[in-house]
């Protein structure tokens, strides 16, 4: 069995549409001078999620699987799995701990009645 090898990457808030090339660029740099094939990404201290957080965290998935490895999500509140639900990227970017990449979201509110 071959062992796994894992890279962390902690990110800060709030990410902005400028950082994004960067972080990709610094996560192909670990990813290419390392053997790493898992990366966890700390999103813990990014504070309330935007869709250019759910960008940057596809963008940043995407450089991973093109370098042969996979991100896993730590930390992730339950504003960003929600998000990330509604968008359809849960299974593309699964977070470790309780909730384990879903979120539970309660009942349907019940129907508007008109008179």
């Amino acid at each position: 069995m071959e062992a796994t090898k894992t890279i962390l990457l902690a990110l800060r808030g709030p990410i902005t549409a400028a950082d994004v090339p960067q972080l990709c660029d610094q996560l192909a740099a670990r990813l290419r001078d390392g053997d790493a094939t898992d990366a966890v990404c700390d999103v813990g201290a990014l504070g309330g999620p935007t869709a250019v957080t759910v960008n940057a965290l596809a963008r940043l998935q995407l450089v991973a699987r093109g370098r042969g490895c996979r991100i896993r999500l730590s930390g992730a509140g339950p504003e960003l799995l929600l998000l990330l639900e509604l968008v359809g990227l849960t299974d593309v970017l699964p977070a470790d701990g309780p909730g384990g990449g879903s979120v539970e979201t309660g009942p349907d509110p019940p129907p508007v009645r008109r008179a």
